[in-house]
């Protein structure tokens, strides 16, 4: 089933591209304050994105290809605008809010709740099937992110406790909503959730008083923000059509060793134990969820949908225009009711109760 490995390696990049910000963030804060940092960020992202889409499209008018996708459908648009201002606004907002009062190995160990309330809303909100296999991966991976950040003889919960798990919350929701609209494309989700969020957090911070940096600190903001925030989230949206939200979540979830990896690259230092029992966790984890295999007779409703796919057992359908044969390819596409039995994740054409 090439599609698991696909997906699961697209999730983990996501992840990889991620983490791999937070040491760059760690650097830069030092000339800019937390909100100018995130707002560069997402601006890098949806800038950079925008900058591509446009690309995208002059290369395809000059080639006279049809566009490649259609508009995003006025049905769709508040899921979007609910994650934006869930995962784009609030959720920054609140985390730097918490940050202020919370000491940076307890925030990293909060922000594991991520993944744990991703999931929860999934199975219980979305009704998206989980089976024992799949639970357990996920605890091995929110174990390994508790060993990953955990602080010996730490005492008690700092006050913002309550504010940095309200953050990821808000995160969690984005996560969900997200999927909703995960056909459509991914490079246009990301850009507009990264304009917005960049210029809400920009905003912010100069309301509060923050001074905008030099040209060489702003634009390299934004280029971590770009590939950090934007690139991932693309493949984040990918991933998240392949294998719907928990599973999508639960790689996701491996973002922290990553950054931790890094940090250690650029910061030569011995890794603890702990970094080792963290790894062997998420690689527990994550073989548990690769190895997955559920399959059961199940049956699709009529859909009508757009997004890029090949003619497979899902896809047999007439073109009413001119095709030249070429896969994959994008275009509105309606799906026959059909019931039969494969291997399947919760993907956007298998989302049925079981």
């Amino acid at each position: 089933m090439p599609t698991r490995f696909n997906a699961a390696f697209t999730a983990l990049l996501a992840a990889a591209l991620f983490g791999a910000t937070t040491p760059l963030a760690k650097a830069l804060l030092g000339s800019l304050s937390p909100f100018l940092l995130a707002g560069l960020f997402y601006l890098g992202s949806g800038g950079g994105l925008g900058a591509l889409i446009l690309a995208r499209r002059l290369k395809r008018t000059g080639a006279g290809q049809p566009a490649g996708h259609s508009r995003f459908p006025l049905h769709d648009v508040p899921w979007l605008a609910g994650a934006i201002v869930a995962g784009g606004v609030a959720g920054p907002a609140l985390l730097m809010l918490g940050l202020k009062t919370t000491p940076a190995t307890t925030g990293s160990l909060l922000l594991n709740l991520e993944g744990v309330f991703t999931a929860l809303i999934a199975w219980i909100v979305f009704r998206e099937n989980v089976d024992t296999q799949v639970f357990l991966g996920m605890a091995a991976i929110v174990a390994g992110g508790v060993a990953l950040s955990w602080q010996p003889g730490a005492a008690g919960l700092p006050p913002g406790t309550l504010l940095l798990a309200g953050a990821c919350a808000c995160w969690a929701v984005d996560n969900n909503l997200t999927r909703k609209v995960s056909a459509h494309d991914a490079m246009f989700i990301a850009c507009i959730k990264g304009l917005v969020a960049g210029l809400v957090n920009v905003a912010l911070a100069l309301t509060l008083g923050a001074a905008w940096p030099r040209v060489s600190i702003t634009m390299l903001a934004m280029l971590t923000g770009f590939a950090g925030y934007g690139v991932s989230l693309v493949l984040f949206v990918v991933a998240l059509r392949h294998l719907g939200t928990a599973r999508t979540g639960a790689y996701f979830s491996v973002a922290p060793l990553f950054g931790v990896t890094l940090s250690w690259l650029l910061w030569p230092e011995l890794p603890p134990p702990l970094f080792w029992i963290a790894a062997a966790l998420m690689t527990l984890g994550v073989w548990l969820h690769i190895r997955e295999r559920h399959e059961h007779q199940h049956a699709h409703d009529a859909l009508d949908h757009t997004h890029r796919h090949r003619h497979d057992a899902h896809h047999q359908h007439e073109h009413d225009f001119a095709w030249d044969g070429a896969e994959p390819h994008t275009h509105p596409h309606r799906h026959a009711p059909i019931t039969h039995a494969h291997a399947h994740f919760p993907d956007i054409h298998h989302r049925h109760t079981h």
